[in-house]
């Protein structure tokens, strides 16, 4: 399995940005990819997560209303859309995915992912 996640930058409050994450070498049916972030100092923290097969959705409550997640499965890719960004959501962001995900709960710890993609920083200017 592999993850690539693109699309970061510099962006001023208020602006939008979309991240890609693709996704390769992936035969299981059934998983979900989620994104997280890092800010500088700060701990990993889940954002979002999708599951491939029912497309349903999970944000974390800093980000809710602001950012969609949305996947193409037939492009293997996962997209971030992040609107009305501000300075806090500043971070290196990167995807992962859970590949024991049995749609009982969103998984939205880091423990919960095995495969991550490398980052990609997002800075958003005041």
């Amino acid at each position: 399995v592999q993850l690539q996640a693109s699309g970061g930058g510099l962006v001023q409050s208020r602006g939008s940005l979309r991240l890609s994450c693709a996704v390769s070498r992936f035969t299981l049916d059934y998983y979900a990819i989620g994104w997280f972030r890092q800010a500088p100092g700060k701990e990993r923290e889940g954002v979002s997560c999708i599951s491939n097969r029912d497309g349903s959705t999970y944000y974390a409550d800093p980000v809710k209303g602001r950012f969609t997640i949305s996947r193409d499965n037939a492009k293997k890719m996962v997209y971030l859309e992040m609107s009305s960004l501000k300075p806090e959501d500043t971070a290196v962001y990167y995807c992962a995915a859970d590949t024991d995900y049995s749609g009982s709960h969103y998984p939205i710890e880091s423990y919960e992912y095995d495969y991550w993609g490398q980052g990609t920083l997002v800075t958003v200017s005041s």
